[in-house]
C-alpha cells in the first residue's frame, strides 16, 4: 500500500528530528569557549543541563496535548480520545528512571562517538526482554531470544570497533570505554522505565503526548532543582568544567553567552525532541511500530554518515558489521522477519494484520524514547 503525503511527512520528520537530537548534543560538546570569571577556554561539557533542556522539549508535548484538547472541544475530532481520570503521580517513577537514564547517556555522549552512542542504545532490547519475562510474566518466542543473542553479539563487535579505532586528544581510550559502558548501563534504567510504564501507566489509556509531557514536566522540575546541589558536589577528573563540580550551570550560561552557536545547538536539542516524540507517536499510529523501528535504524545511519563527514569520528569497518548484527537482532526481536517469511512462502505481499502492534507487546519502546 502506497504511503500518503502525510505519512511520508511523518516518517521524514521522525528521521530528521531524531538525527538532529543526537547530533545537536554532540555539536554542543565540540564547542570550546571561556567560562565565568575569565576562566580558560574549555569544551562545553554540561550533560545534566542538556538533559534539563531535553525534558523541557518533552514538557512542550504536554502543551501540544492541551492545544489538541481545545481544538477537539471546538471541533469534535476522533484523533483525541476522551481521557479517563488518572493520578499524574503514576508517571513519577518512570520519570525518575527517564531522568537518570537520560543524564547518564548525555554524560556518555561526551565520552564516545555519536554513532557508537546510537548503536549501543540497542542494548535496551536485551534488558527489556529479560525484565518483561521476570516482572510482567511475558513469554518470549524463539525469534525474540535469537534477537537478544544477536544484539549481544552486535554490542561486542561495536565495542571492539571502539577499542581498535584511532582516538583523538579529546577522547582517550579509557574515556571511550567508560562512555560505552555508561550507555549500556543507562539502557538497564530505560528498560526499568518501560516495564513500569507497561505495568502501571498504559492500562489507563493516557494519550501519548500527555504521557510524554507529564514525564517531561517531572524530569524538568526535579533535575532543575538538582542542578543546585550538583554545583557544590566535587567530581574530580570526571567533571568537564573548571571548578571540577558535578555540574556547573553558571559556567554553561557563560559559555553560551560567549559562543552563541552553543545556544543554537541547545535549541536544536530542545525543539527536535518535541517534534521527534510527536512524529514517533504519529508514525506508530498512522503506519506501524515496525516502521518506527526501521526509521530509528535509518537514524543511526544518518548520524553515523554525518559524524564521519564532519570529521567527528574515524571510520572502522567493524562498525558496519556491528551495525548489521544489531539491526538483525532488532528485526528478530520485533518480528520484522515474519512478514518477509510470509511473503516468501506465499509469493505475495504480506497481510497487514498484526502490523500495528502495541508498543512493548513485541516492540514497545519507552513513552519518550528520543534520546
Amino acid at each position: 500500500m502506497a504511503w500518503t503525503k502525510y505519512q511520508l511527512f511523518l516518517a521524514g520528520l521522525m528521521l530528521v528530528t531524531g538525527s538532529i537530537n543526537t547530533l545537536s548534543a554532540k555539536w554542543a560538546d565540540n564547542f570550546v569557549a571561556p567560562g565565568c570569571g575569565g576562566s580558560q577556554e574549555h569544551s562545553f561539557q554540561h550533560p545534566f543541563l542538556q538533559a534539563v533542556g531535553m525534558f523541557l522539549g518533552e514538557f512542550s508535548c504536554l502543551v501540544a496535548f492541551y492545544l489538541l484538547q481545545c481544538r477537539a472541544a471546538r471541533h469534535p475530532d476522533a484523533s483525541v480520545d476522551p481521557q479517563q481520570p488518572f493520578n499524574p503521580l503514576l508517571f513519577l517513577p518512570p520519570a525518575l528512571c527517564d531522568m537518570t537514564g537520560t543524564s547518564i547517556m548525555y554524560v556518555a555522549l561526551n565520552m564516545t562517538s555519536a554513532s557508537s552512542f546510537q548503536m549501543l542504545r540497542g542494548a535496551v532490547i536485551i534488558f527489556t526482554g529479560l525484565f518483561s519475562v521476570a516482572f510482567l510474566g511475558r513469554r518470549l518466542v524463539l525469534s525474540q531470544w535469537l534477537g537478544i543473542l544477536a544484539t549481544i553479539a552486535g554490542l561486542v563487535v561495536v565495542g571492539l570497533a571502539d577499542l581498535l579505532s584511532k582516538h583523538d586528544g579529546q577522547h582517550k581510550l579509557s574515556e571511550v570505554i567508560t562512555g560505552d559502558l555508561l550507555i549500556i548501563m543507562a539502557q538497564i534504567i530505560v528498560s526499568i522505565q518501560m516495564v513500569l510504564e507497561e505495568k502501571f501507566v498504559y492500562k489507563h489509556n493516557v494519550h501519548p503526548l500527555r504521557a510524554v509531557g507529564t514525564e517531561g514536566l517531572f524530569g524538568f522540575v526535579i533535575l532543575s532543582l538538582l542542578l543546585v546541589p550538583m554545583y557544590y558536589i566535587p567530581a574530580g577528573s570526571f567533571s568537564g568544567n573548571p571548578r571540577g563540580a558535578l555540574e556547573d550551570a553558571l559556567d554553561a550560561f557563560c559559555q553560551v553567552g560567549r559562543q552563541p552557536l552553543i545556544a543554537l545547538a541547545l535549541l536544536g536539542n530542545i525543539g527536535s525532541i518535541a517534534f521527534f516524540n510527536f512524529a514517533g507517536i504519529s508514525v506508530t499510529k498512522e503506519l506501524s511500530a515496525t516502521t518506527r523501528m526501521v526509521l530509528d535504524s535509518l537514524r543511526t545511519i544518518v548520524i553515523w554518515a554525518l559524524s564521519l563527514a564532519l570529521g567527528w569520528e574515524t571510520f572502522h569497518p567493524l562498525q558496519i558489521l556491528g551495525f548489521l548484527i544489531l539491526l538483525m537482532g532488532t528485526a528478530l526481536y520485533n518480528g520484522l522477519h515474519r512478514p518477509l517469511l510470509t511473503c516468501l512462502s506465499r509469493g505475495q505481499s504480506p497481510a497487514e494484520e498484526g502490523e500495528r502492534e502495541r508498543l512493548l507487546d513485541a516492540s514497545r519502546t519507552a513513552i519518550n524514547d528520543a534520546s
